[in-house]
């Protein structure tokens, strides 16, 4: 058995905002351009008419699914913990949708849900016998600045040897092995003002964190999400002050940028900062981990041609092939689905600037398609 190639749908979203991609057109793109690659993945609220797209809808579907030679191999759900306005729901309500969600995903010949990274375990385990039931596997998204050896994998891995359930398992998001900003990240910063020396700092910076080389400890920040650590951030900026497990490095960062970047602003700081949003996870525990993977999120955000060879491609910010090496080496044999994220940094441009979607997902998947076979 070896590695599949899929990819997730996400990666149009600027295509289906601007009605160059309907549904059909997303799922004709993978089963006929990208070379053997047949998964599909979507976001139930991106793709679907949530929360019931209705018979109709599934009839086409599963048209579409024979038509093109694809297959559904996971459906991401979200939590909109405040839907109901008048209260935050319960661990119980939020479990109560997951086995809606669950449902649905088996309606539409899904064999993976996806619950993101910040779900309460004990909301998996309350719909974990649904999922057995419907022979659905529930995996749980490890996201960038999380890492593989931390509590979030922990959690899943002692719920699943508890219940000596094979339908718990965990998403690793191939974010967690980027070691610093991209081409187009860093781009998006200089354009919003940043110095090409502060550019310059956060790419040292995040080298130094990788080798062990950086002068502060900054392991606190594995236990918080990428979105928290910037908006604490922001406020270090502006108040001096932090959670006492994330103060050390701020502070870091801000004398390391102080050193190397003259008469730094707010975005100097800011984007030197984000040499702090990298997991420095390990390949060989994604190895050891392979037989608890349920499929695997092939983020990228910037695929450009490897120097001096023509027509093949790479991220070079992160490290696809120790990830993909580690999945083969651990018997992993499910699905590496492309999730390019890099549109976001190049929407402040015009309409005529931005990548396109399809061509950096045909990149990538020429990369996986190598990879996979070394």
């Amino acid at each position: 058995m070896t590695m599949k190639r899929g990819v997730s749908l996400y990666s149009y979203q600027q295509s289906q905002f601007f009605k160059e991609l309907d549904l059909e057109a997303q799922i004709r793109e993978v089963g006929q351009n990208l070379g053997g690659a047949t998964g599909i993945e979507l976001i139930d609220e991106m793709s679907l008419h949530y929360p019931d797209p209705g018979p109709e809808f599934l009839a086409r579907w599963h048209h579409w699914m024979d038509e093109y030679g694809t297959r559904p191999v996971a459906m991401d759900v979200g939590m909109d913990v405040l839907q109901f306005r008048d209260h935050v729901m319960t661990h119980r309500e939020c479990a109560d949708r997951l086995i809606h969600d669950i449902r649905l995903a088996k309606s539409l010949g899904f064999g993976i849900v996806r619950t993101l990274s910040v779900v309460p375990i004990d909301i998996m385990e309350m719909a974990l016998p649904i999922a057995e039931e419907l022979d659905i596997r529930l995996g749980k998204e490890i996201h960038q600045p999380m890492r593989l050896e931390g509590q979030q994998v922990a959690e899943i891995i002692e719920l699943a040897d508890r219940t000596g359930s094979s339908h718990l398992g965990i998403v690793p998001d191939l974010g967690i092995f980027q070691f610093k900003l991209s081409q187009a990240q860093l781009a998006w910063f200089g354009r919003r003002g940043a110095q090409q020396s502060a550019q310059d700092a956060s790419v040292e910076l995040a080298l130094g964190i990788r080798d062990g080389s950086a002068p502060f400890d900054h392991t606190g920040l594995f236990a918080h999400t990428a979105g928290n650590l910037r908006s604490d951030f922001a406020r270090y900026l502006s108040s001096g002050t932090a959670p006492a497990d994330e103060l050390s490095a701020f502070e870091g960062v801000k004398t390391w940028t102080d050193e190397r970047v003259d008469a730094p602003g707010a975005i100097d700081y800011t984007v030197v900062a984000e040499a702090l949003m990298f997991s420095h996870t390990s390949a060989d525990r994604l190895r050891e981990l392979a037989p608890y993977v349920t499929h695997v999120h092939g983020k990228f955000n910037h695929m450009s041609e490897v120097p001096g060879r023509p027509g093949q491609y790479h991220d070079d910010a992160i490290d696809y092939p120790a990830a993909i090496g580690a999945l083969k080496a651990g018997g992993f044999d499910g699905y590496v689905n492309s999730e390019y994220e890099g549109q976001r940094y190049w929407q402040d441009r015009t309409v005529d600037d931005l990548q396109s979607e399809v061509e950096q997902v045909r990149r990538h998947q020429e990369m996986l398609t190598r990879l996979i076979a070394a």
